[in-house]
């Protein structure tokens, strides 16, 4: 079985993004750093609560997925279907925002480290109509594996090992997995040939078959059918695989369409009032 390498590692850069929240963007810092059908990674992480305290106010979104992953602290969702839920340190959501959904995020805390990601995943256009759906995930029901050999997973999405990650029915079969890697831990985590993958390190380093993925980088993996990941000190990162849609993307912010025309839609829509409707 072929394991996959690097074909290209680059670093997440500073940006904001909602009322003012720093933030650090990997995959999405422009078109060539996406990867079908992943279209955004963003890391947020400070103890400065005015850092973050803006959150993300009521927005819309058409189109692709967004999940929301916590390692620490507290976010309160809030959205146009009538969901409310709290997101604590080590829990996930996963909603499809489909025809259209209006939502906010903002941190129920005023100081503290809030550290997590944000994820947005594609939908292929027979599914980008379809009404909103919201998977909440409570941090008891993710699996924790140990790999042996030092390695430890969460399983937010996919299967691994013994391991079956709670969101379901997702069409790109995605695989989420947040690994950890003690002091000369090594492990290989099988992978669908047919999946795009990338790994982003957030915390030391991982060596991803000869090339270092130190913290705050991406790197884009190869095909193959595993990926192979050591580390010398420790480290952490997020493994994200999933199915690629092979569609043209037409983005416009929080709208993610196959044409033009689909966006003007989707903003005249939300502009009179008939976005959640499908408009």
């Amino acid at each position: 079985m072929a394991t996959r390498s690097t074909i290209r590692i680059f670093s997440a850069a500073a940006v904001s993004d909602g009322a003012g929240v720093k933030l650090k963007r990997s995959i999405g810092l422009g078109p060539d750093n996406r990867l079908d059908p992943f279209l955004l990674l963003d890391e947020m992480d400070s103890e400065e609560g005015s850092d973050y305290l803006g959150g993300f106010p009521m927005h819309p979104h058409r189109g692709f997925e967004t999940v929301t992953y916590m390692i620490e602290g507290k976010m309160r969702h809030e959205d146009s279907m009538g969901n409310s839920g709290l997101l604590v340190s080590g829990g996930a959501q996963w909603m499809t925002a489909g025809r259209g959904i209006i939502h906010s995020e903002m941190p129920e805390q005023e100081g503290g480290r809030l550290h997590g990601f944000q994820l947005w995943v594609n939908l292929p256009a027979a599914d980008k109509m379809q009404a909103p759906r919201y998977q909440d995930i409570e941090p008891a029901r993710i699996p924790e594996l140990d790999l042996g050999s030092g390695a430890h997973a969460r399983l937010i999405a996919g299967q691994l090992a013994d391991g079956v990650g709670p969101v379901e029915g997702i069409g790109t079969q995605p695989l989420f997995v947040d690994l950890s890697l003690a002091e000369n831990a090594h492990v290989e985590i099988p992978l669908p040939e047919s999946h795009n993958a990338f790994v982003y390190c957030f915390e030391g380093a991982v060596r991803v078959g000869e090339d270092y993925v130190r913290d705050d980088h991406a790197a884009i993996l190869s095909s193959g059918g595993a990926a192979r990941l050591h580390s010398d000190s420790g480290g952490r990162c997020l493994l994200l695989a999933a199915k690629p849609i092979g569609e043209p993307v037409v983005q416009h912010g929080p709208f993610v369409m196959n044409t033009s025309e689909e966006i003007d839609r989707a903003m005249a829509a939300y502009r009179e009032g008939t976005f959640v409707d499908g408009g």
